[in-house]
């Protein structure tokens, strides 16, 4: 028996795609179904950009002037302001913070772990909960400013979420709050990777640290700067829920973002062709930032495949 066992010919193997079979299916079919989602939906709103549709999508063609009017009104110059407002300060400002923070943990400190779960705890936080919060604490007659009333400071005043010039900026701190840690594990992941044998060759040549960082430490994040700078802008070109809860836009319409326009237009006026004609605008708006950014690393790994 066992001879005859040792003599007879084993199973022929199976082809390399077949065996892999299970994890092409795992990968593919969400990543095409995924696919075919975006770009059908991205196709069908184009279409209704261009249609007189209102409460429901209708035939007709009326070319280019959903997209006028959609331009030509106020609530979307103010939002378009706010936009650039926004997007500059929140990216500038959240990246230094992760920046920071990252350089911070870098110096090995006790209880990094802990702290490095602190600052990432936001992230985890939905932009409906950060919202919210900072609603309460921003609230003059609730939050920061009546807690220090009744400290005894009466003249004290943080106001800023009915002031109509500044209640940018509670979404920008909002924002802030919400996305630094992101910012701060992709530069300490950066400062990690930075070869210390370069970082002891320069402190033996005699350079300070402020000296390292600056000519040596910094210059390497760069690419990991432009990363964040991209993903970030992506957030603020998109931001709803936070402006939502936070002020719904207002005081007025101070606040206005994109995203809440072709919430306003679709959703409460039943323009579906305007709020159609906004959403494209926000995906070339997008697309302005994503296509530089694709273009950039793609030029970077065909210098990588030359070197």
């Amino acid at each position: 028996m066992s001879n005859a066992a040792a003599i007879r010919p084993g199973r022929p193997a199976l082809p390399e795609w077949v065996r892999r079979l299970p994890e092409y299916l795992t990968i593919w079919v969400p990543l095409l179904l995924s696919a075919a989602h975006l770009v059908s939906f991205s196709l069908w709103t184009i279409w209704i950009s261009f249609t007189p549709s209102t409460l429901i999508p209708v035939t007709g063609w009326v070319g280019l002037r959903n997209y006028t009017a959609v331009a030509a009104s106020r609530n979307w110059q103010i939002a378009f302001d706010n936009l650039l407002l926004f997007g500059c300060a929140f990216v500038v400002l959240s990246a230094a913070t992760g920046l920071i923070l990252a350089i911070l943990l870098d110096q090995r400190i006790r209880g990094e772990n802990v702290l490095r779960s602190i600052f990432l705890y936001p992230l985890a936080v939905s932009f409906v909960v950060t919202g919210t919060v900072w609603s309460w604490l921003l609230n003059p007659g609730l939050g920061i400013q009546k807690l220090v009333h009744d400290l005894g400071w009466t003249s004290f005043r943080f106001d800023w979420l009915i002031d109509r010039d500044m209640a940018i900026w509670t979404i920008v701190i909002a924002a802030i709050w919400q996305s630094s840690g992101f910012a701060m594990a992709l530069f300490l992941a950066g400062l990690r990777s930075v070869d210390a044998d370069i970082i002891k060759a320069a402190q033996i040549d005699g350079a300070g640290p402020v000296r390292i960082y600056r000519r040596i430490i910094l210059p390497s994040l760069w690419p990991i700067t432009i990363t964040v700078v991209v993903i970030q802008l992506q957030f603020a070109i998109s931001t709803f829920d936070l402006v939502r809860a936070l002020t719904n836009g207002g005081p007025g319409i101070a606040t206005q973002l994109p995203a809440l326009v072709v919430y306003d237009l679709m959703f409460q006026r039943s323009l579906l062709g305007r709020g159609a004609a906004a959403a494209v605008l926000m995906l070339l708006i997008l697309l302005a930032v994503l296509l530089p950014y694709a273009a950039w690393r793609y030029l970077q790994r065909r210098r990588a495949a030359h070197a």
